[in-house]
C-alpha cells in the first residue's frame, strides 16, 4: 500500500514537470533516469518525438568504466554527455529531472553537464 502511494506520487510529479518542460530541435529536453544500478540520459525532441542523443553506462564505450547510480558516476556521465552534446551541435537544453528531487546525483549530473558547456 505504501509503495503504491509512493509510485503514484512520483508519477504525478513526472506529469507535473512534463507539462511545463518541452523539448524542441534547437533546445531538446534532457531527460535523466536513475534506476538502482544505472543512470541513463537522453536528449529528446518532443516535436518530432525522436531521441537525438542517448548515453548510458551500458553503451559500448562506457561499459568498462564501471559507472553505477551514485554521485561520482553522475558527475562523470554528466561531463561525458555534455561533451557529446557539444559535438552533436547542442548548446542549450531543457532539464527534465524525471520526478526526482534536485539534489545528490541529479544535481551532480546537472552541474557536470553545465561545466561541460551545456546551458539550461
Amino acid at each position: 500500500m505504501k509503495l503504491e502511494r509512493k509510485k503514484m506520487l512520483r508519477q504525478k510529479r513526472v506529469w507535473r514537470i512534463r507539462k511545463k518542460v518541452k523539448g524542441t530541435d534547437e533546445c531538446p529536453r534532457l531527460c535523466v533516469h536513475f534506476s538502482n544500478k544505472h543512470i541513463s540520459v537522453q536528449a529528446i525532441d518532443d516535436d518530432s518525438e525522436k531521441t537525438l542523443l542517448a548515453l548510458s553506462p551500458l553503451t559500448k564505450e562506457l561499459r568498462n568504466k564501471g559507472l553505477t547510480a551514485n554521485v561520482q558516476s553522475a558527475k562523470e556521465l554528466g561531463r561525458l554527455f555534455g561533451e557529446k552534446a557539444k559535438e552533436a551541435g547542442m548548446s542549450q537544453v531543457v532539464f527534465d529531472r524525471n520526478g526526482r528531487l534536485y539534489h545528490g546525483a541529479v544535481k551532480a549530473f546537472a552541474d557536470a553537464s553545465r561545466e561541460a558547456g551545456l546551458k539550461f
